[in-house]
């Protein structure tokens, strides 16, 4: 405890790092996901005034609907463009050039969007929502990887995290722009559309003065003393050669292979148990939740994830037998408001929580930027099907319908209890060898690093 309290106080730049990260990074996502509920009816009637002096007749409700559904989903389609460009961005600039890049379509979408009125354009708005969507989608990417990189062992899920709390910061911050008594009136849904060009201005004009991701700086440049640079400015000026000699042997193990595609994650046996579990633990992240950020870092992240898991699948299960006797008895809906308090916080305390710093802590680093890249198209997509679908199940279902995510929830518990490994302090090489354990079960093999055609194969003799 007393060095994890002492990483703490040495690390304020590292700290510094993660508030700007989050300012022009995984903030954006949350402000413009909930910056656009306020002014829809001021856009809706924008839209028709804008149609009726453009072609002398009135749209009907079915063409304004069609508009106003083109600006909300398109923000998903900008944030999986964003999402699949992240990987290349990252391995081809660094990460920081590539963070600082997220900010140039965050500008251009505040400028089309703030402008659309004066230039009786709604087709700007919709472009403008496009381009906020690519800086969404870049943004969590690179906010998670650089972040995590440039952690020390005992601060990896801790400083990982900081992407969901910026996220929920944002989603605040633009709800309470969007009220009356701020931006949310007819004369001002501009201006409160074009609000994200601040925080991107913020990190422009701040993330210069800090270092790239340590692990990149030696992995990907091969530069020590850049990455020995990098880590006294954020860790502070102890001794820290034995995070650098961690770095130095992931190093090894990868002998300069180049950063692999989604698609070596689909087809590659070295880390097949990594996909599976990134792939089943983000699968429930359009589910809203908050986390708590200490708590990550003392009970390790499998405990955390498989008792949420049973938590959330037990609330869900209750949460159905109250919504199904709702009006029965009187006190029948406070229980069912406090069974969604539950599920929010265990959602918030285990996947919310550990899936930030699991790409970091589960592939190599040749793997994790197409790892980012996979979780973040993926989240994109299942935003986009379950916003269609699941007014579909909730007018088929009704209350029944968490009965789908009481199923995945189990699963859940279930794999992660019996399957997935513990990361908690623990180097990248030791948890390869332990879902290696899983990947070539059944094989003799001898403690090496091998190298192949497409993987790093980590193996113990049996």
């Amino acid at each position: 405890m007393t060095t994890f309290a002492c990483k703490l106080k040495m690390s304020y730049n590292l700290f510094l790092l993660a508030f700007v990260l989050g300012i022009g990074g995984a903030f954006q996502y949350g402000l413009q996901v909930s910056i656009i509920n306020s002014p829809a009816e001021y856009i809706k009637s924008f839209i028709h005034e804008t149609w009726l002096k453009r072609y002398s007749s009135s749209p009907s409700e079915e063409t304004i609907t069609l508009m106003w559904s083109f600006v909300v989903s398109i923000y998903s389609i900008g944030g999986l463009l964003g999402s699949l460009s992240a990987g290349y961005l990252s391995v081809r600039f660094g990460r920081k050039k590539a963070m600082l890049f997220t900010n140039i379509p965050a500008l251009l979408s505040a400028t089309l969007m703030g402008l659309s009125r004066l230039c009786g354009s709604f087709e700007m708005i919709i472009a403008g929502r496009l381009f906020s969507g690519v800086c969404g989608g870049l943004a969590l990417i690179i906010h998670l990887m650089y972040a995590g990189e440039c952690a020390p062992l005992e601060l990896r899920g801790l400083i990982a995290i900081t992407a969901s709390t910026a996220t929920a910061i944002g989603k605040f911050v633009g709800f309470a722009l969007g009220l009356r008594e701020v931006l949310g009136v007819d004369a001002l849904w501009p201006i409160l559309m074009a609000v994200n060009a601040l925080p991107a201005l913020i990190q422009l004009l701040t993330l210069p003065f800090f270092p790239d991701s340590p692990r990149y700086l030696l992995i990907d440049k091969k530069d020590k003393e850049g990455c020995i640079k990098a880590v006294k400015q954020l860790w502070g000026d102890a001794d820290h050669m034995a995070e650098i000699d961690d770095m130095m042997a992931e190093q090894e193990a990868i002998r300069g292979e180049k950063a692999k595609s989604v698609c070596d994650l689909f087809r590659d046996k070295a880390v097949r148990w990594q996909f599976i579990t990134l792939f089943l633990v983000s699968s429930c992240m359009q589910l809203i939740g908050v986390n708590v950020g200490f708590l990550i870092e003392r009970a390790g992240r499998k405990a955390l994830l498989w008792k949420s898991y049973s938590v959330m699948a037990l609330a869900l299960g209750l949460l159905t037998v109250t919504l199904s006797l709702q009006d029965s008895f009187s006190w029948v809906p406070y229980c069912s408001v406090a069974l969604i308090f539950i599920f929010i916080m265990s959602f918030g305390i285990g996947p919310a929580a550990v899936v930030c710093p699991l790409p970091t802590e589960i592939f190599i680093q040749s793997y994790r930027p197409a790892a980012y890249v996979f979780n973040g198209a993926t989240n994109w997509i299942q935003l986009f099907i379950l916003g269609l679908l699941f007014p579909f199940i909730v007018e088929g279902l009704g209350s029944f319908c968490f009965i789908i995510f009481l199923t995945y929830c189990l699963s859940m518990a279930i794999f992660v209890f019996l399957v997935m490994p513990e990361t908690k302090g623990k180097t990248i090489l030791q948890v390869m060898e332990e879902f290696n354990c899983l990947n070539y079960r059944g094989k003799k093999r001898q403690t090496a690093v091998q190298q192949s055609n497409c993987s790093v194969k980590i193996v113990t003799r049996l």
